[in-house]
């Protein structure tokens, strides 16, 4: 399995680029990076650490990280779902950290 500081740097680095940011409370970052690789070693794919897998890549390509749904929570909460991603002014603290409600729909959750 990839060491979890070794992910952190490669996606820090791919992710900053796009304006995408860890979120600045770093145990945070690592518990969610370290679920990610159990996830890639149990399925063979990093779906999102806070939301279920079914095991078929078909079935969950919308919640391989980054989902299909981060940049539309990051734009409009500052932060994915998880607050693993988000943005600039999110960690800066220049806007309120607010839920991020569930954008996934129900019926992908049923396997």
């Amino acid at each position: 399995m990839m060491d979890v500081q070794k992910l952190y740097h490669i996606l820090k680095e791919i992710q900053e680029k796009n304006g995408y940011f860890f979120n600045r409370k770093r145990e945070t970052v690592f518990e969610l990076l370290k679920a990610l690789l159990i996830n890639k070693d149990r399925y063979g794919y990093m779906g999102c650490p806070c939301r279920l897998a079914s095991g078929d890549k078909e079935k969950d390509k919308d919640i391989i990280c980054p989902c299909v749904y981060r940049e539309p929570d990051v734009r409009e909460y500052g932060s994915c779902f998880c607050n693993l991603y988000v943005s600039k002014e999110w960690n800066e603290g220049k806007i309120e950290h607010r839920y991020v409600p569930e954008r996934r729909p129900p019926e992908k959750f049923g396997f």
